[in-house]
C-alpha cells in the first residue's frame, strides 16, 4: 500500500484510501499474519480528539485509520488532500463479513446490550447463512475483562468487531491486542443497533450529502441535537482556523 496516501488533516493522520484498497490491505495483512487494529474518523471524533488526549492516543495508535464522514472528506479536499472517497465503518463491516466468508474464517461480535447483540447475530445468520460467528458478548464486562478476552481467544475467531463507545473500544483492543488471538479488530460504533433493527441508517441521498448526522438527530433529538450542534460548529471553526493558517503561511 502506498504510504504517500497517509495524510494528516487537522493534526490527525488518516489513510486516504478507497473501500477496495482498504479491503485489499486488510486481506494482505491477514495473509502475512500481521495483527491489524482499525478505526474510522469522522467530524465528531476529530473534534473530540482535540480535547481528549486518551481518545487521540487510542486513534493514532491504530494501524489503519479510514475516513468516515463526508464532512472530513470535504474538509480534507478543501485543504488539498486527494481523498478518493468516504469509507463508512458500517459499509466496511459488511464487506469484511463477506471477506471472512470468502476466506473461510470466523468473526466475534462484542458490544451493545445483550438483547441487541443477540438480535444482531440472528439477523446476520439469516442474511449470511455461510457466515461463521465464533461467538458474541455484550459490552458491559468491565469488571472482568480477562474473562472476555479469554472467550474471544478460545473462540478461534479471526476478526473482532467491537461496538462500544470511544475511546473505550480503541483502548480495549490496544490493551489486549496480544491476547485476543484475532488477526483483525475494529470498532464499529452503533453498527449492532442498525443490524439488530433498533435504529435505521440514513437514506443513500443523505449519506452522499453528508447528512447522516441530521438523520440521527431526527431519530434521537433529545440525545443527539446538542452533540452534533457543538461538534459540527467546532469542526467548521477548526477548518476556518486551518485555512487562515495556510493562507498566512503562504504569504
Amino acid at each position: 500500500m502506498n504510504e504517500l496516501r497517509l495524510i494528516e488533516f487537522l493534526g490527525v493522520p488518516m489513510h486516504a484510501w478507497t473501500m477496495d484498497e482498504t479491503i485489499q490491505e486488510i486481506s494482505r495483512r491477514m495473509d502475512a499474519d500481521i495483527f491489524t487494529q482499525h478505526v474510522v474518523v469522522n467530524v465528531a471524533k476529530i473534534v473530540n480528539m482535540g480535547k481528549d488526549p486518551a481518545l487521540r492516543k487510542a486513534v493514532v495508535g491504530c494501524d489503519i485509520i479510514n475516513i468516515d464522514g463526508m464532512g472530513v472528506v470535504w474538509g480534507a479536499r478543501l485543504q488539498g488532500h486527494p481523498v478518493p472517497e468516504r469509507v463508512a465503518g458500517i459499509d466496511l463491516f459488511f464487506r469484511l463479513l463477506q471477506l471472512s466468508i470468502e476466506r473461510g474464517e470466523s468473526v466475534f461480535l462484542l458490544g451493545a446490550r445483550s438483547e441487541v447483540v443477540e438480535q444482531a447475530v440472528r439477523n446476520l445468520q439469516d442474511r449470511y447463512p455461510a457466515l461463521r460467528i465464533a461467538g458474541w458478548h455484550h459490552g458491559y464486562f468491565w469488571e472482568d475483562e480477562q474473562a472476555v478476552v479469554e472467550a474471544i481467544h478460545e473462540s478461534g475467531a479471526s476478526m473482532l468487531f467491537v461496538a462500544i463507545t470511544s475511546p473505550k473500544k480503541e483502548q480495549f483492543i490496544h490493551r489486549w491486542r496480544n491476547q485476543l488471538g484475532v488477526k483483525f479488530a475494529m470498532g464499529v460504533g452503533g453498527t449492532f443497533d442498525i443490524v439488530a433493527g433498533k435504529t435505521r441508517r440514513a437514506p443513500k441521498w443523505m449519506q452522499r450529502c453528508g447528512l447522516e448526522w441530521l438523520y440521527r438527530v431526527l431519530q434521537e433529538p433529545t440525545r443527539m441535537w446538542k452533540r452534533y450542534l457543538v461538534t459540527n460548529s467546532l469542526f467548521v471553526y477548526l477548518l476556518i482556523k486551518e485555512r487562515f493558517k495556510c493562507v498566512g503561511g503562504a504569504s
